[in-house]
């Protein structure tokens, strides 16, 4: 079959839009699958009796290998091309979903949930990529983007609702078998309507730098999620730093060798390093705070798994307008101020949050919930829209890579470092209310999670199982509102850091390419993708998405 060879205009039209449509499937997809397994917690816990550190670990691994491998996914396309990357990620996905689903045992569901992080990382910076291609006109460039951030951030929260509506009616497994549908429909469409696009002065696959930017990550993530646990131990402190010097090493290796993975000249941008980093903290806190409140729902409150869900995704709905509300008001007033009110709003819905009690109003919980994921939308849309836009677009693949490397890295440093200190207050909370005479395997249930407590309790015969269950869901409401503390700090952070470094990168809302002053180390007349058009002009309309402000240079720094 032939295809109609794809000619990029300024100005995107029906097809682009449809385009668009398209890559919103994996965007879910992969976005739902942080979250889908949230509600079957407590069915996987009776069927596969996975330990607290196996729990952890089928909830974290999916992101840690999908942030792993972003970076070096997208330097990948690149150079073989960001479609063909994308369909052939979407076949693994399709086909490590069935794996999953079919999953017998902890250590199984582990690795089918690892090949899932792999495919998940062919698809998001695939994706995003992608949209820096389709759209060249800078206003509708940022609508595209707000749309795919409503997308990502959408499908963490729906991902729980088709958890529930399926677990009302099938086993744990069927939350993973709906991404084949969406693959094949992915497959199907893609080459039709997708253009194919890659850098053609990229140069050779730099796999030394590929095993360097896995080898940074995998042992950093997994060294703070261990001593946020555990506390202090010798093999996180030896991974931790292992990491760390492979993280050196890795930024040694792209500043010289000759056909770099990743283009280290974006950093010395200031908006592009304080997006990435502001993303990073939004979706750890988002994610970090995710799990506790499914949880809170179902097992706290005692609502059904599919009740829960729905009642979990009104918050979302009522929010839904507010990544494109965002980008309009950024158009007209310093982004800063945008990113910092954004940062607020969501430090102000978690500390609402803090004042939960497991007998509190179901609006009380919904509302702090509506405001927090209110900021967070936000901070991401903005975050993504000002990244891509001051990447030229041949270098799309691999800076949406390290824009999705920190979005994905702050999901799974959340969960880790916000789940495990609630884990702990959990733990230490449960110790002294657990009744006497409890066997040993039954005492260690009850003490690791909330579901063991609560499965532990429904065999207690009357006081005693009404006891422990009063203690247990008074431990873990005593976790969640730590860890919403937590993520309230961390957008107060946030908020300093949009108000002390992004000030005077203003968004002109007119049409054309980022102005190549705006983007540091962008090279005069960059290289026409294939299949995809002109890159940044080296004039430079007016309507560059960040422009220095006077006195300082495209870096940042002080203009001399």
């Amino acid at each position: 079959m032939s295809f109609t060879p794809y000619t990029p205009k300024p100005v995107a039209g029906r097809r682009e839009w449809t385009a668009l449509g398209v890559l919103l499937l994996p965007c879910l997809l992969v976005s739902m699958d942080v979250s889908v397994l949230y509600f079957a917690v407590p069915f996987l816990t009776a069927e596969l009796k996975p330990s607290s550190v196996q729990q952890l670990w089928i909830l974290d691994v999916y992101g840690f290998v999908l942030a792993g491998l972003l970076i070096t996914m997208g330097a990948l396309g690149d150079r073989i091309g960001r479609r063909k990357l994308l369909l052939s990620g979407a076949l693994l996905f399709g086909l490590a979903s069935g794996v999953a689903a079919y999953a017998r045992s902890a250590e199984m569901l582990i690795a089918a949930r690892a090949l899932l992080g792999i495919g998940g990382a062919t698809l998001m910076p695939s994706t995003l990529a992608l949209i820096r291609n389709l759209f060249h006109d800078a206003k509708q460039r940022g609508k595209a983007v707000a749309i795919w951030s409503a997308a990502v951030t959408g499908g963490i929260a729906v991902g729980p609702v088709l958890s529930g509506a399926l677990l009302e009616h099938f086993w744990w497994g069927s939350v993973f078998l709906v991404n084949a549908p969406a693959m094949v429909l992915l497959l199907a469409c893609g080459p039709l309507l997708l253009p194919e696009s890659k850098n053609p002065a990229a140069g050779r696959f730099d796999l030394p730098g590929s095993l360097l930017s896995l080898l940074a990550m995998l042992p950093v993530v997994y060294g703070v999620k261990e001593i946020a646990r555990d506390g202090l131990a010798a093999l996180p402190v030896l991974a931790l730093v292992t990491g760390l010097m492979a993280a050196v090493a890795f930024v040694h290796r792209q500043r010289t060798a000759r056909h770099p993975m990743l283009d280290l000249e974006l950093f010395r941008h200031r908006g592009f390093s304080v997006s990435v980093l502001m993303n990073l903290l939004a979706m750890f806190s988002i994610v970090g705070c995710a799990v506790f409140f499914t949880q809170y729902l179902q097992s706290v409150r005692g609502m059904s798994p599919m009740e829960a869900a729905l009642w979990n995704l009104l918050p979302t709905l009522a929010v839904g307008g507010m990544a494109p509300a965002a980008t309009a008001l950024a158009q007209r007033m310093d982004r800063a101020y945008v990113l910092a009110l954004g940062c607020g709003i969501a430090a102000g819905g978690f500390v609402w949050l803090s004042w939960l009690e497991p007998g509190s109003a179901l609006w009380c919980v919904l509302t702090g919930s509506a405001v927090y994921a209110s900021g967070l939308v936000v901070v991401m849309s903005l975050g993504n829209e000002l990244a891509i836009g001051l990447a030229p677009p041949e270098r799309a693949g691999s800076a949406s890579a390290v824009l999705e490397s920190g979005t994905e890295l702050g999901g799974a440093l959340g969960m880790a470092v916000l789940g495990s200190i609630g884990s702990a207050i959990y733990r230490g909370d449960i110790g002294d209310a657990l009744p006497s005479g409890l066997s040993a395997d039954a005492s260690d249930a009850a003490r690791e999670t909330l579901a063991g407590a609560v499965a532990v309790a429904a065999q207690l015969p009357g006081r005693a199982g009404e006891m422990l269950l009063t203690a247990a869901r008074a431990a873990f409401t005593d976790g969640l509102r730590t860890a919403v503390l937590g993520a309230a700090g961390v957008m107060v952070v946030a908020a300093v850091l949009a108000l002390t470094l992004l000030r005077g990168l203003r968004t002109a809302g007119v049409t054309g390419e980022p102005d190549a002053s705006g983007v540091a180390g962008a090279q005069q007349g960059a290289a026409v993708e294939e299949g995809a058009g002109g890159g940044a002009g080296a004039g430079g309309g007016e309507g560059a998405v960040a422009e220095p402000e006077a006195g300082v240079d495209a870096a940042g720094a002080p203009a001399s």
